[in-house]
């Protein structure tokens, strides 16, 4: 099994987990941030995650290079299992989702207080998608 496949079953165990503003731990909730870093992590990769922001940031650029710390790459093409998607639903504000095909994402949803599994459909912007390098494979 591949990496990014690998990701993807690691957040779907995360299915359910409460939403939390910054939160990083499974057992007492994660934001879209945490849902990343918990779900690297379960794979044996060591995440580097931005701290300081916002549900809203007018600019994200200070913490991009996170992402490429963490072993992901920017890619483009076909959405692939467990390609992490950087989208923007809102003027300001910016949201991360673990794909598990083209058409399914797994991501933290703020406004069902939950990590939840949905269809990938009404697709906001994306900004930025990244896949893990896997010549950096950790485990």
């Amino acid at each position: 099994m591949d990496d990014g496949a690998r990701l993807c079953l690691a957040a779907i165990d995360l299915v359910g987990t409460k939403f939390r503003l910054h939160g990083r731990d499974p057992k007492t909730g994660l934001d879209c941030i945490g849902l990343l870093t918990a779900s690297l992590t379960a794979i044996g990769r060591v995440p580097s995650d931005p701290r300081g922001y916002r549900l809203r940031n007018s600019t994200i650029n200070q913490w991009l290079g996170c992402a490429i710390a963490s072993g992901l790459v920017p890619t483009s093409g076909k959405i692939a299992p467990g390609d992490v998607l950087l989208v923007a639903p809102a003027p300001g504000q910016h949201h991360l989702c673990i794909a598990e095909n083209p058409s399914t994402i797994i991501h933290a949803h703020a406004g069902l207080r939950r990590v939840v599994r949905q269809a990938w459909c009404n697709r906001p912007a994306e900004r930025v998608r990244w896949r893990l390098d896997s010549s950096e494979r950790k485990s």
